[in-house]
């Protein structure tokens, strides 16, 4: 929940006066005129009724200037990370934190960029001291992205609709629009055929006592555990240490060149890229596998200093907002691929290319030169039927097995295309 602040506090009385309205200003001005021929006129009955025109506008700009300093207001989303197409709820609470009156009627305004719907805005009953009133709306959006909610705008009237006071408050929240995914099949892809459902597997086996390096007794640790030869040893209890798993490994590549795709908006060509690499990192997180993103800008999650093998959640959180802000590209090759580390042997890498000019495949044939399987999803359609297929078949000679992904086609039926021999899936 953010609570939002006032931006200038109570502000000047020259801004409060300027929020009357046309009957506040009419009346000032009937009053003032009336007090002035009262007085050339000499009429003491006429000057209290121009006395009492003039002074109801200033009390209620008076009392509306004090008084708004003393409403506060927060907001808080529910969710704040959704899926495209998904809603959100957004919550609005607005308090009286003054002891004097009530206040006005008060007129909410929230800013929501115009993807998101329409601008809410809501009429609040007056608050009586120490009193609040909440209130909340829904935001929707198909298209991933961040999205900033506010600033709070609230505006005061008092009962006899003289002033109209706007006050803005500073706080901000962050929408975060993930991209879409489904579900894919539990193929290993790559021409290898195998499957992925239990990927994790142990590399460290324990021939007997003598082969456990020990810890000390932690506690909650399985009873079971416990090393009696080094206990007896150390004269405090130990355990034997938990296997140390070992994780496939596999990198994904998201091609974010802006001259290698067309069209935008949710169904457009990278759009779809972007939800075929978020399926596949959270396909594979699923099953424990030590998953990173990378991109032909050089961007690597998680970065080089952090291990594969820990933060599984925290990486799938990391890499999920990264494809959330994602945009094109100014590059046009593959180049900064070169200072991304990857050691030979690293497991699978799994491409989503858009165009690649023919003959400007060389970044990309060192990258798959460092991994033992690699799989390229190519947008289709993006180029003459032609040079698409020149285009494969370079990728193909340099060791990638090409799936060509035409618009519409779901990714598990690809999927199951990668996972096939390498010369059917190169068809």
């Amino acid at each position: 929940m953010r609570r939002a602040g006032g931006t200038g506090g109570r502000g000047s009385l020259r801004t409060a006066f300027s929020g009357l309205t046309t009957r506040g200003r009419s009346f000032l001005a009937a009053g003032l005129a009336a007090t002035g021929c009262a007085y050339l006129l000499g009429q003491s009955e006429l000057l209290r009724v121009g006395a009492l025109l003039t002074v109801l506008p200033v009390l209620s700009v008076l009392v509306l200037h004090l008084g708004r300093s003393r409403v506060a207001a927060s907001r808080r989303l529910t969710p704040e990370r959704v899926v495209a197409g998904e809603e959100s709820r957004v919550h609005l609470r607005v308090e009286s934190t003054g002891r004097g009156a009530r206040t006005g009627v008060l007129l909410l305004e929230d800013r929501v960029p115009y993807v998101l719907g329409p601008r809410p805005r809501f009429v609040l009953d007056r608050i009586e001291p120490g009193g609040h009133r909440e209130v909340s709306y829904r935001v929707r959006s198909d298209l991933r992205g961040e999205y900033p909610l506010g600033p709070l705008q609230l505006r005061l009237t008092d009962p006899f609709g003289m002033v109209e006071l706007n006050r803005s408050f500073s706080a901000r929240n962050v929408m975060t629009v993930l991209p879409p995914t489904e579900s894919l099949p539990d193929v290993l892809p790559g021409g290898e055929g195998g499957g992925v459902g239990t990927p994790v597997r142990s590399t460290v086996s324990f021939a007997g006592d003598d082969d456990v390096i020990p810890r000390g007794y932690r506690h909650g640790d399985d009873l079971r555990r416990v090393h009696w030869r080094a206990t007896a040893r150390h004269g405090t209890l130990m355990v034997r240490r938990e296997e140390q798993p070992h994780r496939e490994r596999c990198t994904v590549l998201l091609d974010t060149r802006g001259s290698a795709w067309k069209g935008s908006g949710p169904g457009s060509p990278f759009e779809t890229a972007v939800g075929d690499a978020a399926s596949v990192v959270a396909h594979l997180l699923e099953r424990g596998w030590a998953v990173r993103l990378i991109t032909d800008t050089g961007l690597e999650l998680p970065g080089s200093g952090t291990r594969p093998a820990e933060g599984t959640a925290e990486t799938g959180t990391a890499i999920m907002e990264a494809l959330a802000r994602i945009d094109h590209s100014e590059h046009t090759d593959f180049a900064e691929l070169a200072a991304v580390p990857t050691p030979p042997g690293d497991g699978l890498l799994i491409a989503f290319l858009g165009a690649v000019r023919v003959g400007r495949h060389h970044d990309l044939e060192r990258l798959r030169s460092r991994h033992t399987s690699s799989v390229a999803f190519v947008a289709a359609g993006g180029q003459e039927e032609i040079v698409e297929r020149r285009q494969h078949r370079e990728l193909h000679e340099a060791g990638w097995t090409v799936v060509p992904r035409e618009a519409g086609t779901p990714l598990a039926d690809d999927w199951l295309r990668a996972a096939a021999p390498p010369a059917a899936a190169a068809g």
